[in-house]
């Protein structure tokens, strides 16, 4: 497949016109004119891009890459060597964040709200970025705590939950990644619990006060799954040998 043909396939499939972010969405490096391997991962980390070096891949497809806004913009240090080895060896970097949070079927909402069996019925937050649905289980037939521990069994680690464990849970809220600056309006829009990636000082206290259970997943646990999607995406529908590699991390 040439890389300009799926460029475009991507940028239209997620819909990257439409959206505003803080980082350069699509393709963010360029490589070799022609794309046959692709490797999916979370975040185009020095160890993700050496593994398609030594793998031999044409292509890098991630949720977090480069060129944020606000960042130091010159090319040194860390960013040297992560640039030096994908120009080097020719291999092209697409990078999709918000429009790869947002994709009803393959997007990392979606795809969590599916591991878990969460049924979304509305969107809320900027963008409609925040899902609201109904738990996996009968609703009113759960408590937070007891979706905590539904939570660490599926995602392989255990969450933080702050604020009332033993509230039943009618309605869950998610927004996977770093959306806890979403809580209040998780909770505006009727949430029973919010699940998000990462733990702020002031969430504990609103959990608190506010009686609504926040539970702090992971970052990287919440969002492997739109990158996984992807890769089985472009490997069952564009005929690409296309593979997620788990780089492991703790947040």
């Amino acid at each position: 497949m040439q890389l300009i043909e799926l460029q475009t396939h991507l940028d239209e499939l997620l819909e990257v016109p439409r959206l505003r972010d803080y980082c350069p969405n699509g393709l963010q490096v360029e490589g070799r004119p022609q794309v046959l391997r692709v490797l999916c991962g979370v975040t185009a980390s020095q160890a993700l891009v050496d593994e398609a070096v030594e793998r031999g891949y044409d292509a890098i497809f991630v949720h977090h890459g480069y060129f944020w806004r606000g960042e130091d913009g010159r090319i040194t240090g860390i960013r040297k060597r992560r640039l030096t080895a994908l120009l080097k060896h020719d291999i092209s970097l697409f990078a999709y964040h918000l429009p790869l949070d947002l994709h009803p079927e393959l997007g990392n909402n979606a795809q969590l709200g599916k591991l878990m069996g969460w049924h979304a019925e509305s969107r809320f937050a900027d963008q409609d970025l925040g899902w609201l649905g109904r738990p996996a289980a009968v609703p009113g037939a759960e408590t937070a705590g007891q979706l905590a521990r539904s939570i660490a069994a599926r995602l392989g680690r255990d969450p933080t939950l702050v604020g009332p464990g033993e509230r039943l849970v009618r309605k869950v809220a998610w927004c996977t990644g770093g959306a806890q600056g979403y809580f209040e309006q998780a909770i505006a829009a009727g949430a029973d619990v919010y699940i998000s990636g990462e733990l702020s000082e002031q969430t504990t206290h609103l959990a608190r006060e506010a009686g609504v259970p926040y539970i702090a997943a992971g970052h990287h646990a919440t969002e492997r799954y739109g990158a996984r999607a992807m890769a089985d995406y472009m490997k069952n529908t564009l005929g690409l040998e296309a593979v997620f590699c788990d780089i492991d991390n703790p947040a």
